[in-house]
C-alpha cells in the first residue's frame, strides 16, 4: 500500500506540558513528528522541498512535502525540482532541513519560535559527527530547544519489537530504507555499531530502476510514468523471487505461469468513434440539397451566359453600323473618320466582326462553320526542295533549308501522332481482352496478374541493380567493391571510348580534324543526350505500372512495392489506436527491480547485497574476540524492518541466502516487524516516555562546553 501523508495542523500544542518530549523520525523518504507516549505520529509528509515561482508575479514560494497538483496552474514547477536534505541517508543540506523543521513545528501547532520541549530525533547508524553537530546547532540556535537526544531508527524498531516479544535480546536488525540498507547486530539488547554493515541501495534505487525499464519499454507513455505513479506500482506489484535465474527463464519461455504473473496497468483511453452509415432519410436530404445547389448554379450560369450574349450582340450591331457608316464616307475623309472610332483600317473592323461573331456562336452553343480547305501537296508546299543548290540564289538556298526543316518536323510529328494512335488502339484491345478473361475466370485472372507482377518486379529490380553496379564480370573486381567502369552503361562506355580515341588521334601527325563534315558527327555521338538507354520508364516499367493499377482495382488487399522498399520490406501500415496500445504490462520488471537489494551490481553499484551483509556483520563480530557461538545465535533472531522490506518473498529469499553462507545446521529465523514503516517512530516515542530518556539527553551548555569530540562519543543506551 502506498504511504499516505498527514499534514493537518494540530490545535492542542499549548495543552501539552513542557516536559513531554517531541519525537522526530527524520527519514530520507518521510518525515514523522509527534508526542512521546502516543501510538502514532501526528504529522507525516515527504521529506522534500520545492521552491517554484509564480507564473505571473515571479514570486518564489516554498512547498514542503507533496505539492498539490492544482498548484501547477499558478506556479512554474519545471525549473525547481524536489530537493532533499539527505545524501545517502546523511543530512548535509541544513538550509533545506530548516524549511522542513519550520513546516513540521508549524503543523504540530507551535506558534512561537522557542520550542520548550525536549526533542528525540532519529539518525542513521554511524552518522558523521559533522552532520550530528550541525543538527544540534540548528535545533539549539534556531528553535531554542532545551535538550536533544539522538538515536538510530533501526535500533528503536528492534527494541520496540523486542518489547512486543517478536525478537530476542541477541539478534540482527536488517533495515532497508529509502537510499541505504543497514545490518546492525544486537548483543544483550544493545547495538554493536562497530560490526554493522551498510549498502547504498534502497527503495529510491528500486523505483528509479523500475521507471527506467518502463520508460525504455513504453517510450510513448513517458509522461504517464511519473515518480509518484511508479512508486505506487512498485509497492503494489513488485515481489522478490526465491530463484532469480529460474524466474527469468520462466518469462523467457513465455509460459502460462509467466502470463498469470504479468500485471496490466490500463491508461485512460477513449475509443475511436465509429461512423455509422447514413440513413435513407439522410441520403435523400443530401441529394435534395445537392440538387438545389446544382439548380442554383445552373441558373447563375444561364444568367451570366445571357448577359454575355447581349453584350456580344450589342457589340456586333455597333460594328455593323460602323461598317455601314464607313461605306457612306468619302475616300479622303476615311482616315479622319477611322481616327475618331479608334480603328486603323476597314480590315481591322471586319476582323473584329469575325471574332465577335465566333464568340457569339460559341456562347449560343452553335457549331462553327468550318470551311473545308483542300489539302496542299508537299510539292506545292515545299517547292524548292527538289531544285539543286547551284540553280538557286542565296536567298532561295536559305528558304530551301527552312522548307527542308519544316518538312522533316512535320513528318516527324505525323509519325509520332500515328504511333500514339496505334498504341491507343493496342491498349484498348488489351483492355478488352483482359476484361473478357476477368469475366470468364476472376480467380485465375487475379493469380495470373500476381505472377506477372512478380516477374516484372524482379526484372525492373534486376535492371536497376545492373544499372547501378554494372554488367561487368565479378572477377574483374577482386576487392568486392564497385568501380567507376562497372557503373557505366553501354552509351557512357561508348562516349568514353570516343573521347579517348579523339584525344589519342589528335597528337599524331598533322591536325586535320574538322576538314570533313563527318568529323563533327563525333560531338553528336559523344553528347550525353544521345544515350542508348533512355532515362524514362522502359516497356517493363510501363507494363508493371499497368498491371499494378489493375491489381489495385480488383484486389483491395494488394499493396504495391514502393521504390524505397527495394530490400523487400513493406512500409509500415498505419492502424487506428486500440485499447492495447494504452496498456502498460509489468512482467519481468516485478522481480527484476527489487533484485538489486541482493545484487546491487545490476545497476552498477559494486557493493554487497542484504544476505551477504549479514555474513559480513557476523564476521566483524567474531573478529572483535566475541564468542564464536554468538554468530550462530544472532541468526536465530533476524528482524527485517524499513519500507523496502515489505516486498512479498523477502523473508524466504533472505533465509535462503543466509543459509548459503552460514554453517550447516545453523538456526535461521527471519522475523517481520509489526509495522516496518512506523516501528522506528513508535519505538522512539515509547523510549522517550520513560524516565530513562531524561538521563540520555544533553542541553545547549553541554554541547558548547564538551565540543564535537564528546558528541562523537555520544551514544544512546537503549536498555534500561
Amino acid at each position: 500500500m502506498p504511504f499516505i501523508s498527514r499534514t493537518e495542523r494540530q490545535t492542542d500544542y499549548n495543552l501539552i506540558p513542557p516536559s513531554c518530549p517531541i519525537v522526530i523520525d527524520n527519514g530520507a523518504s518521510y518525515f514523522r513528528i509527534g508526542w512521546a507516549g502516543e501510538s502514532e505520529p501526528r504529522i507525516i509528509f515527504r521529506n522534500i522541498v520545492q521552491r517554484p515561482r509564480h507564473k505571473i508575479t515571479g514570486e518564489t514560494v516554498t512547498i514542503v512535502g507533496d505539492h498539490d497538483p492544482a498548484l501547477l496552474k499558478y506556479f512554474d514547477c519545471t525549473r525547481s525540482g524536489p530537493r532533499s536534505a539527505f545524501d545517502n541517508d546523511v543530512v548535509f543540506q541544513f538550509e533545506i532541513m530548516e524549511y522542513i523543521l519550520d513546516f513540521a513545528f508549524d503543523r504540530l501547532g507551535a506558534d512561537e519560535a522557542p520550542i520548550n520541549h525536549p526533542i528525540l530525533i532519529t539518525e542513521c547508524a554511524c552518522n558523521p559527527v559533522h552532520s550530528r553537530s550541525k543538527m544540534a546547532e540548528l535545533l539549539f540556535e534556531t528553535y531554542g530547544v532545551p535538550s536533544i537526544a539522538f538515536g538510530v531508527d533501526a535500533a528503536f524498531s528492534y527494541k520496540y519489537n523486542q518489547k512486543l516479544g517478536i525478537c530476542d535480546r541477541d539478534g540482527l536488525a536488517i533495515c532497508s530504507g529509502f537510499t541505504t540498507s543497514h545490518v546492525i547486530p544486537f548483543i544483550n539488547g544493545e547495538p554493536v555499531y562497530e560490526a554493522c554493515c551498510r549498502t547504498n541501495v534502497g527503495g529510491y534505487h528500486v523505483t528509479d530502476y523500475l521507471k527506467q525499464l518502463l520508460s525504455l519499454k513504453y517510450p510513448h507513455h513517458m509522461q504517464r510514468l511519473t515518480w509518484e505513479k511508479v512508486e505506487d506500482l512498485k509497492m503494489e506489484h513488485c515481489y522478490i523471487t526465491l530463484d532469480y535465474a529460474s524466474e527469468v527463464r520462466l518469462f523467457q519461455k513465455g509460459a502460462k505461469e509467466a502470463e498469470e504473473k504479468t500485471r496490466c496497468w490500463q491508461l485512460p483511453w477513449t475509443p475511436t468513434p465509429v461512423e455509422e452509415p447514413p440513413s435513407e432519410e439522410e441520403l435523400a436530404r443530401k441529394a435534395a440539397l445537392k440538387e438545389r445547389q446544382g439548380q442554383r448554379l445552373r441558373e447563375m450560369a444561364e444568367a451570366k451566359r445571357s448577359s454575355k450574349i447581349n453584350e456580344l450582340e450589342n457589340e456586333l450591331k455597333g460594328l455593323e453600323f460602323l461598317i455601314q457608316q464607313l461605306r457612306q464616307v468619302n475616300g479622303n475623309d476615311i482616315p479622319s473618320f477611322l481616327a475618331e472610332t479608334g480603328y486603323v483600317s476597314k480590315q481591322e473592323i471586319e476582323s473584329a466582326i469575325v471574332k465577335v461573331t465566333q464568340s457569339l456562336r460559341k456562347a449560343k452553343g452553335e457549331q462553327e462553320e468550318v470551311e473545308e480547305k483542300p489539302e496542299i501537296s508537299n510539292s506545292e508546299k515545299y517547292t524548292l526542295i527538289d531544285i539543286p543548290d547551284n540553280m538557286l540564289t542565296p536567298d532561295q538556298v536559305k528558304e530551301k533549308k527552312r522548307q527542308l526543316f519544316l518538312k522533316t518536323t512535320s513528318e516527324g510529328r505525323q509519325k509520332a501522332k500515328q504511333k500514339r494512335f496505334e498504341e491507343e488502339l493496342e491498349r484498348e484491345r488489351r483492355n478488352k481482352e483482359d476484361e473478357q478473361r476477368r469475366l470468364e475466370n476472376p480467380e485465375l485472372y487475379m493469380e495470373q496478374l500476381r505472377v506477372k507482377y512478380k516477374e516484372l518486379s524482379e526484372k525492373v529490380e534486376q535492371r536497376k541493380r545492373q544499372k547501378t553496379n554494372g554488367n561487368g564480370n565479378e572477377n574483374n573486381n577482386v576487392s568486392g567493391g564497385v568501380g567507376r567502369g562497372e557503373r557505366l552503361n553501354a552509351a557512357q562506355k561508348e562516349r568514353m571510348r570516343l573521347l579517348t580515341t579523339a584525344a589519342f588521334d589528335r597528337g599524331k601527325g598533322e591536325d586535320t580534324f574538322g576538314i570533313k563534315d563527318e568529323d563533327w558527327q563525333l560531338y553528336k555521338k559523344m553528347s550525353k543526350d544521345n544515350d542508348d538507354e533512355d532515362e524514362g520508364p522502359n516497356e517493363d516499367e510501363t507494363e508493371l505500372a499497368r498491371v499494378s493499377s489493375k491489381l489495385r482495382e480488383i484486389d483491395p488487399t494488394f499493396f504495391p512495392k514502393s521504390d524505397a522498399s527495394s530490400s523487400g520490406t513493406e512500409p509500415p501500415r498505419f492502424r487506428p489506436l486500440t485499447k492495447e496500445d494504452f496498456q502498460i504490462l509489468i512482467g519481468v520488471e516485478r522481480f527484476r527491480c527489487p533484485e538489486i537489494l541482493f545484487h546491487p551490481n545490476l545497476i552498477g553499484i559494486e557493493q554487497a547485497g542484504l544476505d551477504e551483509m549479514v555474513g559480513v556483520s557476523i564476521q566483524r563480530l567474531q573478529s572483535r574476540s566475541q564468542r564464536l557461538e554468538e554468530g550462530n545465535g544472532l541468526t536465530n533472531s533476524i528482524l527485517i524492518t524499513g519500507g523496502s522490506c515489505l516486498y512479498p518473498g523477502m523473508s524466504e529469499r533472505l533465509e535462503a541466502g543466509i543459509r548459503m553462507i552460514r554453517p550447516c545446521g545453523t538456526a535461521i529465523r527471519i522475523l517481520r516487524a509489526s509495522d516496518a514503516v512506523l516501528d522506528a517512530w513508535v519505538g522512539a516515542a515509547s523510549f522517550a516516555s520513560t524516565m530513562h530518556f531524561q538521563r540520555q539527553v544533553f542541553n545547549k551548555n553541554d554541547y558548547y562546553e564538551k565540543g564535537e569530540d564528546w558528541l562523537r562519543r555520544y551514544q544512546l543506551k537503549y536498555t534500561f
